[in-house]
C-alpha cells in the first residue's frame, strides 16, 4: 500500500475518532437520562451569549425550565459538559458543605506568560489557598477603617460634580452611570493603585479609560476563547494570554513605578496596596491561623490590585446605578432611605463616621435587594475535583472535572424564596427575614470559604456613596429613562446596556 493512501487512512481514522468522541460529549447528559436543552455544536447552552442574551438571560432562563426535574440538569459550557444547579441543597453542599471536593472555578489563568491571570479569583488549588491567606488579613474591620476617610472624600467630591452638573437649575436629567464609574475608579485608584487619578473632575483620565478597556477590549473571539477552555492545559503549554499585552504592559508600569516611589520615600497610606507591599517585603508572615506565609511577587502583587480594581470598581458602581434607578421609580422608598440618612448623621453631629454604616439598616436593605434583583454575578461557577455522589440521587452523579454551575440569578427570582420577585421590595431584607433565611438564597458574593474576600470593602463604598446622593438630591425618572432595564450582552457580569439617564433635583441644604 502506497505512503499517501496510509496517511489518507490515518487522517481519516483521526477525524472519525475526534467526530465520534465530540458526538458522545455532546451527548453527555441524553446519554444518562438527564433533563438538558439541546446543545448547540459550537456554543453548547450558551446560544445568543454576547448577541441576543446576557448570561443573567441564560440562567434565568434554564433554571426556570429545568426547576423541579432534579437536582441539576445538564448543561454545555461551549463543548463542556456541566451540571447546572437547580436546588439550593446542592448549592450549599457545593459552596460549604462539600467545599473541598469543588474549591476550584475551572477558569483559565497563566500568570507565567500572562502575570494578571494570576489574581485570587482565577486562582485554583493550593494557589489559591495560600493567595486567599495572604489576603485575608488586609480585608479586616479594622483595614476598611483605615481606608474610609478615602472614601468619603472621594464620595463629597461625587457630591460636588452632581452640584456642578446641575448647576443652579430645579432639575436636571443626568446620565449617572459614567459618574458613578469614576467615583468608584477614584476609591479604588487610590486603595488599590495609590493613584490620585481625579476621575471625577477629569472624565479623560488614563487610569479611568483603562479600567474601562479591560471590560470591552477581548484578546480572543469566542471560538477561541472555546477551545481555551477546552484545552487548558495544551494553551498554556502554548503560551497563550488571555489580557491584551496593553492592559498588562499600563497596570504593570503602574506597581512598578508606585512600588518603587513608595520604597524610596518611606510612603505609608495604610491603603490596599501598602498590604500587598508588606507581603512583598516578608513583613506580614502571619495568616489568620497563624501559619506562616511565603512573601508575594510583583506580579503576584500586580495581578491583586489589578482584580481588586477590576471587582471592585464596576461592580459597585454598577449596584449604585441599580439602587438609583430603582429609588427613582418609588419615591416612597427612595424618601425612606433619605431620612434614615439624615437622622443617622444628625445622631452623629452631621459627620459620617464608619460606625454611621451600620446604623443605616434600611439603606442596607436597599442596596441587598438591588442585588437580588440586579444580580451582578449571574452564575457562579466551581470545578469538581472529585466524584460527587448528590445524596438520595443514584441518578445524579458529577464527575471528577465536570464543571458545576451555580445560578444565583435564578435562585433570586425564584417566588419560593422571594415573592413577586420582579418588584423591588427592600422588605425582604429586613432583620428579622434574613435572620430566617438560610445564607445560600442570597448569593451575590457567592457563600462559603471562597467568597469574595473584598465584600466588605464593595459594601463599603456602595453605601457611602449612596448615603451622601441620597442626602443631598432627589432621583427620579425623566423621558430618556429606559424601563424596563436592559443588561449588556458583552459582559459576563450583569451591567446595564447602555446609559442610566435620572431626573435629578438638588435638596435644600
Amino acid at each position: 500500500m502506497a505512503i499517501t493512501q496510509i496517511l489518507l487512512l490515518l487522517v481519516l481514522g483521526l477525524v472519525s475518532y475526534f467526530a465520534y468522541w465530540f458526538r458522545k460529549r455532546m451527548n453527555t447528559w441524553q446519554d444518562l437520562g438527564i433533563a438538558c436543552d439541546k446543545p448547540n455544536y459550537l456554543l453548547g447552552n450558551l446560544v445568543g451569549m454576547r448577541k441576543t442574551r446576557s448570561f443573567a438571560d441564560i440562567g434565568r432562563s434554564t433554571y426556570s425550565k429545568f426547576k423541579g426535574t432534579g437536582p441539576f440538569c445538564g448543561f454545555y459550557w461551549f463543548h463542556r459538559p456541566a451540571v447546572f444547579v437547580l436546588e439550593t441543597s446542592l448549592a450549599k453542599a457545593v459552596l460549604i458543605k462539600e467545599f473541598n471536593k469543588f474549591t476550584d472555578r475551572g477558569f483559565y489563568t497563566n500568570p507565567d506568560d500572562d502575570p494578571l491571570s494570576g489574581h485570587l479569583f482565577a486562582l485554583d488549588g493550593h494557589k489559591w489557598r495560600a493567595m486567599r491567606n495572604k489576603l485575608s488579613p488586609t480585608f479586616t474591620s479594622g483595614k476598611m477603617k483605615q481606608m474610609f476617610p478615602t472614601v468619603t472624600r472621594v464620595a463629597a467630591e461625587l457630591v460636588n460634580v452632581y452640584n456642578e452638573a446641575v448647576n443652579g437649575e430645579r432639575r436636571s436629567t443626568l446620565e449617572v452611570r459614567d459618574s458613578l464609574g469614576r467615583y468608584t475608579t477614584d476609591v479604588i485608584g487610590s486603595c488599590a493603585f495609590g493613584i490620585d487619578c481625579n476621575s471625577l473632575k477629569n472624565p479623560n483620565d488614563p487610569f479611568r479609560q483603562m479600567g474601562r478597556r479591560v471590560f470591552t477590549d477581548q484578546r480572543h473571539g469566542p471560538l477561541a476563547l472555546a477551545l481555551i477552555i477546552l484545552f487548558p492545559k495544551l494553551s498554556r503549554r502554548l503560551h497563550i494570554k488571555i489580557t491584551p499585552d496593553h492592559i498588562t504592559d499600563f497596570y504593570m508600569r503602574i506597581v512598578r513605578e508606585n512600588i518603587a516611589y513608595r520604597e524610596a520615600n518611606n510612603i505609608k497610606r495604610h491603603d490596599f496596596f501598602d498590604m500587598l507591599m508588606d507581603l512583598k517585603n516578608n513583613k506580614m508572615m502571619k495568616s489568620e491561623d497563624g501559619q506562616a506565609m511565603m512573601n508575594i511577587t510583583v506580579e503576584e502583587l500586580a495581578a491583586q490590585a489589578f482584580v481588586f480594581m477590576v471587582a471592585g470598581f464596576e461592580t459597585s458602581s454598577t449596584t449604585m446605578g441599580f439602587a438609583l434607578y430603582e429609588l427613582a421609580q418609588r419615591e416612597d422608598l427612595q424618601q425612606r432611605a433619605r431620612q434614615e440618612v439624615v437622622e443617622v448623621l444628625q445622631k452623629h453631629n452631621g459627620e459620617f463616621t464608619y460606625e454611621c454604616m451600620n446604623e443605616m439598616v434600611y439603606l442596607n436593605q436597599v442596596i441587598s435587594e438591588t442585588l437580588r434583583k440586579h444580580t451582578i454575578l449571574p452564575l457562579l461557577v466551581r470545578e469538581c475535583l472529585e466524584d460527587y455522589q448528590v445524596p438520595d440521587q443514584p441518578k445524579y452523579e458529577i464527575k471528577k472535572g465536570t464543571l458545576v454551575i451555580i445560578p444565583a440569578v435564578g435562585i433570586h427570582y425564584d417566588e419560593d424564596y422571594y415573592p413577586n420577585p420582579e418588584e423591588f421590595n427592600p422588605d425582604h431584607f429586613t432583620p428579622e427575614k434574613v435572620a430566617l433565611r438560610d445564607s445560600i438564597e442570597w448569593l451575590p458574593f457567592g457563600d462559603g470559604p471562597r467568597n469574595c474576600v473584598g465584600l466588605r470593602f464593595g459594601l463599603m463604598q456602595t453605601r457611602v456613596g449612596l448615603a451622601y446622593l441620597l442626602k443631598n438630591f432627589k432621583f427620579s425618572v425623566s423621558e430618556k429613562t429606559q424601563i424596563p432595564i436592559k443588561y449588556s450582552k458583552e459582559s459576563f457580569v450583569s451591567m446595564a446596556e447602555g446609559d442610566i439617564y435620572l431626573s435629578v433635583e438638588k435638596l435644600a441644604a
